[in-house]
């Protein structure tokens, strides 16, 4: 028996919505992911810098963000509408939807007084638009048993790139998150700082490009040592887990504050945030194991330069996407918010308290019937 289901994710980098028709079935108890199709809707301009405004206080924060909410449904909606042709696959077909939203703010445990996190893209209207049960709001159970509601992929990546040998799992958005998958079975995994976001913000800023491409300008400059020891200095990297973040602490203000006073070349700028990014995804690395398997997804995958440096850190490891583990790297939190949805459908906990922190497992998000 196989299952389909549709994983809608929209990141930090604000790029594009993935969509990702997922097929499901069991071997011998052991579960097998197939990504049918997958495609990314595009985001406007428009739509990018009015998400963007949101991520940080602002006036008439409830008025546009209730606006927005709507407008990501329909986008949503219309994101699995596309996969769903591509495929040539019936929306009857499909079992759930499980949308993560756009997230506009994450305040978790520690970061504010009371914590919480708010993602946009009204399921009520992907359900609607659909015709498709739609499962959202993932990260609000973790966060109200006392986790941080993020990352959420840990427990997705141990069920489908669990090995009897000591594996990690990076994936490389906006953010940059990593999953410890030990030989012994335990999972442990947190953010560990910022992925893609400042280097596209810096490349966007001086180039006019949307993102440095194979990483060839930041390739070509060379990391700032002070400016690295500056960013490397901030308290996150060295905070234990479980940790999460996003925008809310690592933005150009932050990069602004680090490079006070400090003359550095642009391209120099962009290879230092390349090495920040590298750096704390290898310090975790490295904790976790002498050696093994670095499997990477998310757009930092395709992204060379990164790549290189990630394997000049880790000369122990074997750094390489996860295509080459039955996932594409660019669709890898689309299958796994579809793995969510299914968990939900099924009753069955979609969170991993040794990595959020919450009390205990959990089924995670809301379900919006068709």
């Amino acid at each position: 028996m196989t299952d389909l289901y549709i994983g809608l994710m929209s990141g930090t980098s604000v790029d594009c919505i993935d969509a990702v028709l997922a097929e499901f079935s069991e071997v011998d108890g052991e579960l097998r992911c197939h990504t049918r199709a997958a495609l990314g809707h595009p985001i406007s301009n428009e739509m990018r810098e009015a998400i963007l405004a949101l991520c940080a206080p602002g006036p008439s924060e409830l008025d546009r963000a209730g606006q927005l909410d709507r407008r990501l449904g329909e986008e949503f909606a219309a994101a699995t509408l596309a996969v769903l042709q591509k495929a040539g696959v019936k929306p009857s077909a499909v079992k759930a939807i499980g949308s993560h939203g756009q997230t506009v703010r994450h305040r978790p445990p520690g970061s504010v007084s009371t914590p919480f996190s708010l993602q946009l893209g009204d399921p009520n209207t992907i359900a609607a638009l659909t015709g498709i049960t739609t499962v959202a709001d993932f990260r609000r159970r973790d966060m109200a048993l006392g986790g941080q509601g993020a990352p959420l992929m840990p427990a997705f990546h141990n069920a489908v790139f669990r090995t009897g040998r000591d594996r990690a799992v990076v994936n490389i958005g906006g953010m940059a998150n990593i999953t410890e998958l030990a030989a012994d079975g335990q999972v442990r995994g947190y953010d560990t700082g910022p992925g893609n976001a400042l280097l596209d913000y810096w490349v966007k800023l001086h180039l006019g490009q949307p993102y440095d491409a194979d990483g060839a300008w930041a390739a070509s400059g060379a990391p700032h040592p002070t400016l690295l020891n500056r960013l490397m200095g901030d308290p996150f990297f060295a905070a234990p887990a479980p940790k999460s973040t996003g925008r809310e602490a690592f933005n150009p203000s932050w990069l602004e504050r680090a490079s006070a006073g400090l003359e550095v070349p642009p391209a120099d700028v962009q290879a230092t945030l390349a090495e920040v990014t590298a750096a704390s995804i290898a310090n975790g690395v490295r904790e976790f194991a002498r050696g093994g398997e670095l499997l990477v997804c998310g757009g930092g995958a395709r992204n060379n330069d990164l790549m290189e440096r990630l394997r000049r850190r880790l000369p122990t490891w074997s750094v390489t996407a996860t295509n080459e583990y039955g996932i594409d790297a660019d669709w890898v939190e689309g299958a796994g918010f579809a793995w969510l949805a299914r968990q939900t459908m099924l009753g069955l906990h979609g969170n991993c308290p040794a990595v959020t922190g919450a009390d205990k497992e959990t089924v995670l998000g809301g379900i919006y019937p068709a």
